[in-house]
Formats: C-alpha cells, sequence, structure tokens
C-alpha cells in the first residue's frame, strides 16, 4: 500500500536511512536567504520530526539564525545515497519553545554545550587559540555545575507547506511524488522527473 500522509512516509524512509547510511542519517541541507533574498546554504542535524514539523538547534546569532530572523522561511533537503533518495521540504519557520530547547540541550553532550557558550558561531575568528582560550574560560565558569541553555541559542521548526519525495530509477526516471499543504491535510501529486 502507498503511503499518503507525508509525514509517516518520512519516519518509514529516515528509519531506512537509519539503518543504510554509514554517517549522519539525520543530516541535512538547510537553505535560508537575508531580506534581499541572498541564499545561503549549509549541513544541519535534524533533531525532531512530528505532525508540526522539521527541528533544528543553532545559535540564534549565527548567519542562518540572522538570515531566518529576516526572512521566516526555509528549505530542507535530505539526501539518503544508499538508498538512492531524497526528501525536500519547504515552509516557513517558527521558534521552538523555551522548554523544547532547554530539554535538548539538556541531552547535548557537555562539551558541546560548552562549546556554545565559547562560539559567535558565523562571525570571523582571528586564531584557532582564541577559540580554544574562550572554551576553557567556559569550562571553568561552569565547573562546579550544570551547564544551562545559553540565551542565544535555541531551535527552528520547519513547517512544511510541500514535502517531495524523490526517488532514483533508471536511465534518469525518476519518481516525484509531491505532497502540498491542503487546509489541515495534504494533496498529493506528481512531478515530471
Amino acid at each position: 500500500m502507498t503511503e499518503t500522509d507525508p509525514h509517516a512516509l518520512f519516519e518509514t524512509w529516515f528509519a531506512e536511512a537509519r539503518a543504510s547510511e554509514p554517517n549522519d542519517s539525520n543530516a541535512m541541507a538547510l537553505a535560508t536567504a537575508d531580506a534581499m533574498g541572498r541564499p545561503s546554504v549549509r549541513m544541519v542535524l535534524l533533531k525532531g520530526h512530528d505532525d508540526r514539523g522539521f527541528v533544528f538547534y543553532t545559535n540564534l546569532h549565527s548567519r542562518k539564525g540572522g538570515e531566518l530572523a529576516q526572512n521566516g522561511h526555509a528549505a530542507l533537503l535530505f539526501h539518503w545515497k544508499s538508498l538512492r533518495r531524497q526528501v525536500r521540504i519547504e515552509g516557513p519557520v517558527e521558534a521552538v519553545s523555551a522548554a523544547e530547547a532547554d530539554a535538548y540541550f539538556a541531552s547535548r553532550g557537555r562539551d558541546s554545550q560548552l562549546g556554545a557558550w565559547a562560539s559567535d558561531q558565523s562571525r570571523p575568528l582571528d586564531a584557532r587559540a582564541t577559540f580554544e582560550a574562550r572554551f576553557d574560560d567556559m569550562s571553568a565558569t561552569f565547573a562546579d555545575g550544570e551547564v544551562p541553555r545559553p540565551p542565544h541559542w535555541s531551535g527552528f521548526r520547519v513547517v512544511p507547506e510541500q514535502i517531495e519525495f524523490w526517488t532514483d530509477r533508471a536511465h534518469r526516471l525518476h519518481e516525484r511524488r509531491l505532497f502540498t499543504r491542503a487546509g489541515t491535510g495534504w494533496q498529493e501529486g506528481l512531478l515530471y522527473p
């Protein structure tokens, strides 16, 4: 039977990717654009997904954080080479709740937590030693307890308006299933390869 709920289909494909991809099956390309429409793209990690959308976390002062503040739309791309599949997702972004951000931050390794405090992500760095010294300072600052979530660190949820499932086929005769948000449900169609 063909799956007609794109979130359920994504979960099926994602489970298969976790079993077959050698590294970071949750890696996704995140495309953003600034207020002038100039795009940028980078790899981030999916940290949660459900019917509400697809979640990732970042420094809010990073380039992507600034671009999302200026232009609240994004696109995601999962490419699972071992499965010869892709999933493309487009839609507006919304901030995760403070409770969601706190819970995820608390689950991170201590060094990753300290790195979130030490890094001015996306800003120029004069030398690696500067960052390492800041990391050491944060290690000393929080030596006696838990590392709280920095106020400039949180997450975003991409709320899908479109989800495309691409399957590789011989002779470039690929299959492309497009799900488009229609009220509270989804409309499904096909795209030419």
